[in-house]
């Protein structure tokens, strides 16, 4: 994906150094680590700025894909970064399962308890997680629990929006610059429809599939027997083949869809957030 406009490099630069100021000055940090662009750079900074005394902690949870978990280690292995996973159990709370629209929420309210638990038992100063500027602007329940938990937000200090933290990514040689926007599996689910380890697991299945196709930006989106495929406007085309769609077909049918779909609109983030307006 190419990058847009960007800040002058003294802007960058200064805001990176805000950002190593702003780590510095806590001491001790635990990251909470998903692997992608955002909690990757804020782990590749605290690491750089504290070394030892960053931990970088990934949630193991059913709605985190295989494929993360593997990146995110990969990451912190070549970098040498301490990266530990701890266990979550949203999915034994009935407030996550039932996925209203708050349903984000009771996540991050998990994993910040396990985190804040963990950072006392191990005498880390603070939980630092990587949302960015431009996340302020979007609905994400999450931030609550962010904020009733004191997990302090870096980039956000620092005044970094997505952009820029590609950008710092890429001028620092992190393989993530790059890395398509992610989000855990659950997300996938329309609110009102109940979230279960069985239908986050077909969707994985599913977006295995179709990255083993060659795509690189998409979404399944489970809507119970039909399946509403989203792919990046600028691999639409491709997606459009009539082999493609044979393709899509023989990869959905026997998880149990009964339609399968593809959305025109192509993928946007966060768009089952469009049926709460």
């Amino acid at each position: 994906m190419g990058l847009v406009t960007l800040a002058d490099s003294r802007t960058l630069e200064s805001k990176q150094e805000a950002l190593f100021n702003a780590v510095a000055q806590i001491g001790s940090v635990i990251i909470a680590y998903s692997g992608g662009a955002d909690s990757a750079y804020l782990t590749w900074a605290a690491h750089r700025v504290l070394g030892d005394r960053a931990l970088a902690i990934t949630a193991d949870s059913p709605s985190l894909p295989e494929s993360h978990k593997r990146d995110a280690e990969e990451f912190a292995r070549t970098w040498g970064i301490r990266h530990e996973y701890v266990a979550t159990r949203e999915f034994e709370n009935p407030d996550y399962l039932k996925n209203s629209r708050d349903r984000c929420f009771h996540c991050k309210d998990e994993l910040f308890t396990v985190l804040d638990e963990l950072a006392k038992q191990r005498n880390f100063a603070h939980v630092i997680y990587g949302v960015n500027v431009d996340d302020l602007g979007d609905y994400r329940p999450g931030q609550r629990a962010a904020k009733i938990h004191r997990v302090k937000a870096p980039l956000v200090d620092a005044g970094l929006t997505k952009t820029e933290i590609r950008e710092l990514s890429r001028r620092a040689g992190l393989t993530t610059w790059d890395r398509p926007a992610s989000a855990c599996l659950s997300s996938r689910i329309p609110y009102g429809t109940a979230v279960t380890i069985e239908n986050v697991k077909t969707v994985e299945k599913g977006e295995e599939a179709i990255r083993a196709l060659g795509f690189r930006q998409f979404r399944v989106r489970f809507h119970g027997d039909l399946v509403r495929i989203e792919i990046a406007p600028e691999e639409l085309p491709q997606a459009l083949h009539a082999e493609t769609a044979r393709s899509f077909t023989a990869i959905f049918k026997p998880l149990g869809f009964h339609y399968v779909t593809l959305d025109l609109e192509g993928y946007r983030q966060g768009s089952l957030n469009e049926a709460l307006q």
